[in-house]
């Protein structure tokens, strides 16, 4: 393990937040919300390529939304598993402290 090792928690958290957040406002405007008719764009062969155009651009945005979410469930995972390795180590420091877990101890 390298020296200076060190996980910023709070930046993992702020990263997966971060993510979910994106992904929630993605969720609620659609690429294909944009108005692309042909009463909009005022001509048929546009709207029908913009349409394509919108079908596509639709398809990698929900690809990266679910790289997204795969991200952001893996930084969470990893914020969790921190958690529970401190806490054990805790508990494990402190039953040492109070001699109630000292491996070296012998009870009889």
């Amino acid at each position: 393990m390298a020296d200076h090792y060190r996980v910023d928690l709070e930046a993992l958290e702020k990263a997966a937040t971060g993510v979910n957040g994106t992904l929630d406002e993605i969720s609620v405007q659609k690429v294909s919300d944009i108005p692309h008719g042909e009463s909009e764009v005022g001509h048929e062969s546009l709207s029908s390529t913009l349409s394509d155009f919108l079908d596509r651009w639709q398809r990698g945005v929900d690809n990266l939304a679910k790289d997204g979410q795969e991200i952001a469930t893996r930084l969470t995972a990893c914020v969790n598993a921190y958690h529970r390795v401190e806490e054990h180590t805790h508990k494990q420091f402190h039953g040492i402290l109070h001699g109630n877990d000292d491996p070296a101890v012998k009870r009889r």
